[in-house]
């Protein structure tokens, strides 16, 4: 899809929210007692929530939860409806009310009554929107009318559940996905993007390929299986290689902490709800570490620093608990446990544009091995802040700079940063063409006010440092799900859980293939002999499904020849080795050129 301005995104976004208007609409007309919850516009479409509490007719949709039985194959006839009303040139009007008419107008709508007891408190003005029979409580803002909708160019998705306004001790609502855009083209070719999506998702291939799992017991927090283990421990050790290199050094710190050191650190006011808390017998509150900072403002506050200690680069890869609604959880993209390639890097003021060099460097090396497209994006100071305003600015115009500098494309997110500080993030696209947020670089002028920690400069005066915290993988189980996805699960070389699996064709090259076996795990090589009980066709097809690098198949000619015949990844079973395969090849020169590729982390 080509790039849009901002009055296009703009324009686009408000007819988005017009077409959930339509949707209300249509959804009443066919069960017009269903109770309206909210219609906001979200990425590419919009969501509309219904309550419906009462049985049509057929008595289908009694439900105690809320959450009708209405399915997704009834979504076609609803559409139809909405093309229909939307080729009548409904107007959307506007009007100011007072609180009593919209009470009135509302009476039967207990959410929208909700949402008119707020307003009135904050004594905000009430507006409504008029498109043709259909009245809702917005404000705004809307298209003239329905004729701005291109009526080939939207699509209701799906159905799920939500709870009203986010909370779990809500009731449960019945929300209707949809998207749209400006031109059928666009649609399509986003709907195309969705059925692969759906054929790369990383929850069905992470179980297939027995990566990982979840159990009911431990929601949103995955078990990572043997060969999901190795995916970990393989980018782990590429962090570890090239952070080494940069002078960092790993810590390890407690997984629980006393309330104390988040009340210190101002988590406890800006980040309690996003934490597992604990108390103990003796009345002692604790909680699940969330974050690893204010456990590296401890180690730095550990004894006495000086200018010559700085940059002190502190890493850690510690699991993390943050208590996601499960609502929002969703397979590895969104969990409650976790680990991060985490650091936090203590600077002087001078020294942070030149440490930020050294970190966008580390992204360039880290996403490149991926062939990922990255940009960045700037998160500006949030409504709810710690510190002084001004050195909040300081600390955006710093950004702003090193960003400009950087000469890589980014956004600005305004009021999105950190309690404590702006950010830039890591947004990386996939093959597909989705963007991810991934890593964040934050800078951080309070914390370390906040644990009181100092260090003195060349002419003997204290100083406080400033820290900065950054990420680059970003959450290692987010990180993976979206590889698993941008890579269809056909994980690189380095990182294929197997990368060489032997197929003898029978029991005659069985002892040959066992010395072939030995040769690739002396050298370190992940390599499989599974017994040769099926076809070569069905073991072949066995391998590929589960996305082995290298098929290595020996017969009577390889015994006789010292070789083996190589099939590399994503050639059709049937066929035979061509110009762009390795075809026979001697096991020692098979085993550099795998080693080689390892090494050099090749795609």
């Amino acid at each position: 899809m080509k790039k849009q301005t901002q009055a296009e995104e703009n324009k686009l976004d408000t007819i988005r929210h017009s077409t959930s208007h339509i949707l209300a609409a249509a959804v009443l007309e066919k069960f017009p007692k269903a109770k309206l919850g909210i219609g906001p516009t979200i990425e590419n479409g919009f969501y509309y929530d219904f309550d419906f509490v009462e049985a049509d007719k057929r008595g289908s949709f009694k439900n105690r939860s809320g959450l009708t039985r209405i399915s997704e194959e009834d979504l076609p006839q609803i559409e139809k409806r909405m093309r229909e009303l939307i080729k009548k040139n409904l107007k959307f009007e506007k009007q100011i009310i007072l609180s009593a008419e919209a009470k009135k107008i509302f009476k039967d709508q207990p959410y929208k009554l909700e949402l008119i007891k707020e307003l009135i408190k904050i004594k905000s003005p009430i507006t409504i929107y008029q498109s043709g029979e259909f009245t809702d409580l917005c404000k705004g803002p809307h298209i003239k009318s329905t004729a701005e909708i291109n009526p080939d160019a939207f699509k209701l998705t799906k159905i799920a559940g939500a709870y009203w306004r986010g909370d779990e001790k809500n009731k449960m609502l019945t929300r209707i996905y949809g998207v749209a855009f400006s031109t059928k083209k666009e649609l399509e070719d986003y709907l195309k993007m969705l059925e692969e999506a759906e054929k790369r998702d990383h929850r069905k291939l992470g179980e297939k390929l027995e990566l990982f799992t979840f159990h009911e017991t431990a929601p949103a927090m995955p078990y990572w299986l043997p060969d999901g283990v190795i995916v970990i421990n393989e980018l782990i050790n590429f962090w570890r290689q090239e952070h080494k290199k940069r002078d960092y050094a790993e810590i390890i710190s407690p997984l629980i902490n006393k309330k104390e050191l988040y009340v210190k650190s101002g988590h406890w006011e800006h980040y309690l709800e996003e934490m597992f808390i604990s108390k103990t017998e003796d009345g002692e509150t604790y909680a699940l570490k969330a974050m690893n900072c204010p456990n590296a403002m401890i180690v730095y506050g550990l004894k006495p620093r000086s200018y010559r200690d700085l940059p002190l680069r502190l890493a850690d890869t510690d699991i993390l608990h943050r208590y996601e609604r499960s609502g929002t959880t969703y397979g590895l993209l969104r969990v409650r446990e976790f680990r991060q390639d985490d650091a936090h890097i203590f600077v002087s003021e001078d020294q942070i544009e030149s440490e930020y060099e050294n970190i966008l460097d580390i992204t360039k090396k880290f996403y490149s091995i991926f062939n990922l497209d990255y940009s960045f994006r700037l998160g500006t100071k949030p409504e709810k802040f710690m510190g002084d305003v001004k050195i909040w600015n300081k600390a955006e115009k710093i950004l702003k700079k090193i960003l400009e500098q950087s000469g890589k494309k980014y956004t600005v997110n305004h009021g999105d940063g950190a309690f404590y500080g702006p950010k830039i993030d890591i947004l990386m696209k996939d093959s597909i063409g989705r963007d991810w947020q991934t890593g964040t670089i934050q800078l951080d002028f309070q914390m370390p006010k906040r644990f009181g920690l100092k260090y003195t400069g060349d002419k003997g005066k204290e100083k406080t440092p400033v820290v900065i915290h950054r990420v680059i993988y970003g959450s290692l189980e987010r990180f993976i799900g979206i590889l698993i996805e941008h890579f269809s699960g056909a994980l690189p070389l380095w990182l294929s859980p197997v990368q060489v699996i032997i197929l003898p064709i029978g029991e005659k090259q069985i002892s040959y293939a066992g010395k072939i076996f030995e040769a690739f795990k002396k050298e370190n090589i992940r390599v499989e002999m599974p017994e040769a009980n099926e076809t070569l066709g069905k073991r072949i097809r066995d391998a590929e499904i589960q996305k082995i690098p290298y098929i290595l198949v020996v017969g009577d000619k390889e015994v006789l020849n010292g070789t083996v015949s190589v099939r590399r990844r994503g050639q059709p079973a049937s066929a035979k080795a061509t110009a762009g395969e390795e075809g026979e090849i001697k096991i020692e020169k098979l085993i550099e050129k795998i080693k080689k590729e390892i090494e050099d982390k090749v795609i």
